[in-house]
């Protein structure tokens, strides 16, 4: 069951692929609660999501509990924000960035 806070939706694996699916380009932040830099890049996302809302879908991954989706991806730390479009992975920004470069990469994409 996803939970939200503000406006991004916390997913968990089993739900993963069928949003990839069906949603044309899906933002994925990569999170954990115990990380000090994926704080900084939460507001971002929900910022993501209102400018792109209709548009793009912004989505959370507890890395915690959800493992094997991080691991999927080869991903070895977080924050690891991730930008699919047609279930493809485009784009991949690891660490601390500024809004400016999850906006272009999510427009480019559109």
């Amino acid at each position: 069951m996803s939970t939200n806070t503000g406006l991004v939706a916390y997913v968990e694996e089993s739900e993963f692929d069928t949003i990839l699916s069906e949603e044309k380009v899906v933002v994925v932040d990569f999170t954990a609660t115990w990380c000090g830099p994926c704080r900084l890049v939460s507001p971002l996302m929900d910022q993501l999501a209102e400018e792109y809302k209709g548009r793009a879908k912004v989505i959370k991954v507890d890395v915690d509990n959800n493992k094997p989706i991080f691991k999927k991806f080869g991903l070895r730390s977080i924050p690891a924000v991730l930008i699919f479009k047609d279930g493809e992975l485009s784009e991949s920004i690891i660490g601390l960035s500024p809004y400016e470069q999850f906006s272009s990469a999510v427009s480019k994409l559109l």
